[in-house]
């Protein structure tokens, strides 16, 4: 409340600093995220990323129903799909799960989420909020067709976890470092 109001004129909502941080830094995170739970699905049905390379005319070609996975296993054009919407589910999932660091380390642009507490019970509620829709829209029987959204199993939904926990890390350190050193390198560069 002490702080002046902004100036339309020199103060941007959106610099060039907060592009660098949420889509160079935590968004590419949060991609990492989700592409690693997309090839764990992949791999856990027999396709390992080296097979991935070059697949795709095979694996669209609905004629195709003998498309062989890393351990010889045969695949249907039909089963195929439903393994590539499965994973598009999972990098869904995922964007939910490192969304959870990125909503709280938003809470501060500089002091640490430990000083400033998980008080705010609208914020708290939405977390929980956006994971039940995920679920429910992973869940829901007819989601396939509706949405192609296929189950996941529970132990896919933790794929994303340490992403979420780097995102957490990572702002943190650098929040740190913005309060030991003001006016440094990284404040000029990252604090927006």
């Amino acid at each position: 409340m002490k702080r002046q109001p902004r100036n339309p004129a020199r103060d941007k909502l959106v610099n060039e600093r907060l592009i660098s941080i949420a889509y160079g830094q935590i968004g590419m995170i949060q991609a990492l995220g989700g592409f690693f739970s997309y090839f764990v699905i992949l791999a856990e049905n027999g396709f390992l990323p080296s097979l991935l390379v070059g697949i795709r005319l095979n694996w669209d070609d609905r004629s195709n129903n003998d498309l062989e996975d890393s351990y010889g296993q045969q695949w249907t054009y039909e089963q195929r799909k439903i393994v590539e919407y499965t994973c598009h589910t999972a990098f869904f999932v995922s964007i939910v799960v490192v969304q959870w660091a990125d909503v709280i380390i938003c809470k501060t642009r500089r002091n640490s989420v430990f000083q400033q507490g998980m008080r705010n019970k609208i914020l708290i509620f939405g977390l929980f909020e956006e994971t039940a829709l995920a679920a429910f829209l992973s869940y829901t029987p007819g989601m396939d067709v509706a949405l192609r959204m296929y189950p996941l199993k529970p132990s896919w939904w933790f794929c994303a976890f340490p992403y979420s926990f780097l995102i957490f890390v990572y702002d943190e350190i650098r929040k740190l470092i913005l309060r030991r050193n003001p006016g440094g390198w990284v404040e000029k560069e990252t604090y927006y």
